[in-house]
């Protein structure tokens, strides 16, 4: 299976539509081509898409900061996504239940959970409410919540390459990486084959801008927030 990167106006392959309350789409500024996920910008200022959210289980590898791995789960929330996080850092995370506001009960949105590093049972998901899992449980992450259900994904955030991370990269739909250090780029290298031109790319990336890696991919883009997000998050970067 093949994870494409496309221009926001392609037509082919577009993601579904989701529905999500007009509220949290304001207080998060959706991003998407009718359930595509924007990542960022072309080489020429083109938005980029991705139907992230689809009937197909998928898993997402992030090797980079927490405003990568945040941007993504509010970009998801934004199209309609339920998202679970679960994390050993749930502080850090906070932003997204932020993000979801509360019910009028004054309870917390069910839209947005954060949990602990442990298994638990998952919201079921469906073409009109997909689920987005992120499993931020460090550089070697065991698969607690493996993508089984069609409208699951899955996405794992390293904040680092690790050697042993390995089996979890190669199983992805999809690999967005930021800026890695000289050993770490070369272990990009060897994991998918990257000719040294790629390699070195990966070394040179500015703060922000990301590699998206799949099968038949190799795409830079370049982030972009809006000025909610920029509310939420804070400037583009490179770390935490």
């Amino acid at each position: 299976m093949t994870m494409r990167v496309r221009d926001a106006s392609e037509r082919n392959g577009v993601a579904p539509e989701f529905f999500v309350d007009p509220a949290l789409l304001d207080a998060i500024s959706p991003s998407g081509d009718r359930g595509g996920i924007v990542l960022g910008s072309g080489l020429q200022g083109e938005p980029l898409t991705i139907s992230a959210l689809r009937s197909t289980p998928t898993r997402i590898v992030l090797v980079g900061g927490l405003y990568l791995a945040r941007q993504v789960a509010l970009r998801a929330m934004a199209v309609g996504a339920w998202v679970v996080v679960a994390t050993g850092r749930p502080t850090a995370w906070q932003v997204l239940s932020k993000a979801a506001g509360t019910q009028p009960n004054g309870r917390p949105s069910p839209l947005v959970q954060i949990r602990r590093l442990s298994p638990v049972e998952l919201p079921r998901p469906s073409e009109d409410a997909p689920l987005l899992v992120v499993h931020d449980g460090g550089p070697t992450p065991q698969d607690l919540f493996p993508p089984r259900s069609p409208w699951q994904t899955t996405v794992y955030v390293l904040p680092y390459l690790h050697p042993q991370a390995g089996a979890t990269a190669n199983a992805a739909d999809l690999v967005l990486m930021q800026r890695l250090p000289a050993g770490q780029a070369e272990l990009a290298a060897r994991l998918w084959r990257l000719p040294p031109q790629m390699m070195r790319q990966l070394t040179t990336l500015k703060d922000d801008q990301v590699v998206a890696l799949g099968r038949n991919l190799w795409r830079p883009l370049r982030l972009v927030t809006t000025s909610k997000e920029q509310q939420l998050l804070g400037p583009v970067r490179r770390g935490d």
